[in-house]
């Protein structure tokens, strides 16, 4: 599968890999600034974004993915930074392809498995006739009752498109995400370690990252520092970009 990504910068190469119903674009501002000092490559995961859609998910395929991007743009090795479940993605490739991963940055994901929180948004978002709808408003007025949070609902809606005759469709492949949902919530095994620097970034007000996730953190990455960004929440990226920006790079 070739995987859709937006490339910038020059230098030693960095991966980014978004989480569950994003995109490449959800990076802008840090591919952005990253893009000063490295050559950055901001992928959009199978099912997500203008990449390929497929029947099958779990992470060994998105790893699988992520390796034949490599080929394919002849990267030798990078950094490799994932959030969410692209921090999944992200392990998972530096536990399947070690000597791909430089050094490894995920945004608030433990390797465990999670329950499945997000059941009630692809419950919202399937029960949704797109074509019936003449404008995003009348899909984000639909959406409300459901999905409360504003900032939640706009972030879903960028994955909106129109099709010729301007009708919209979900530019993720919504049926397929929902299908393979449990095994994005299923946790990583592995049984060799990834021994390279490794940093886990948690939001203070996230609770992705517990204090019980630590020893399995540590065993399946001996060499990880695990560091919280105070006053961010799940989307640290989002909510504390400089804070986030300076511990990725200080580590980089």
């Amino acid at each position: 599968m070739r995987l859709h990504f937006k490339t910038s910068g020059q230098g030693r190469a960095v991966i980014l890999l978004h989480g569950l119903f994003g995109s490449a674009d959800n990076w802008h501002l840090v591919a952005q600034r990253l893009a000063e000092r490295f050559h950055v490559f901001a992928v959009d995961q199978r099912n997500h974004g203008q990449s390929p859609h497929d029947d099958e998910m779990d992470y060994p395929l998105m790893a699988a993915d992520v390796e034949n991007f490599f080929i394919a743009q002849k990267i030798a090795s990078a950094f490799v930074i994932g959030h969410s479940m692209g921090g999944k993605t992200a392990m998972q490739f530096a536990l399947q392809f070690p000597n791909r991963v430089e050094k490894l940055v995920v945004a608030d994901m433990a390797p465990r498995a999670y329950p499945p929180a997000h059941a009630p948004i692809f419950a919202a978002l399937l029960a949704l006739d797109l074509p019936a709808f003449q404008t995003r408003q009348q899909i984000e007025a639909a959406l409300a009752p459901k999905i409360p949070d504003l900032v939640l609902r706009r972030f879903l809606l960028k994955n909106l498109g129109r099709n010729d005759d301007g009708a919209f469709y979900w530019k993720m492949n919504l049926s397929g995400l929902a299908k393979n949902y449990p095994q994005l919530c299923a946790a990583l095994s592995a049984e060799i370690p990834f021994t390279k620097p490794t940093l886990f970034l948690r939001g203070g007000k996230s609770k992705y990252i517990s204090a019980a996730d630590e020893p399995e953190i540590f065993r399946l990455f001996p060499a990880a520092k695990i560091q919280t960004i105070a006053g961010a929440d799940h989307w640290i990226h989002a909510d504390a970009p400089e804070e986030f920006l300076k511990s990725v790079l200080d580590f980089l």
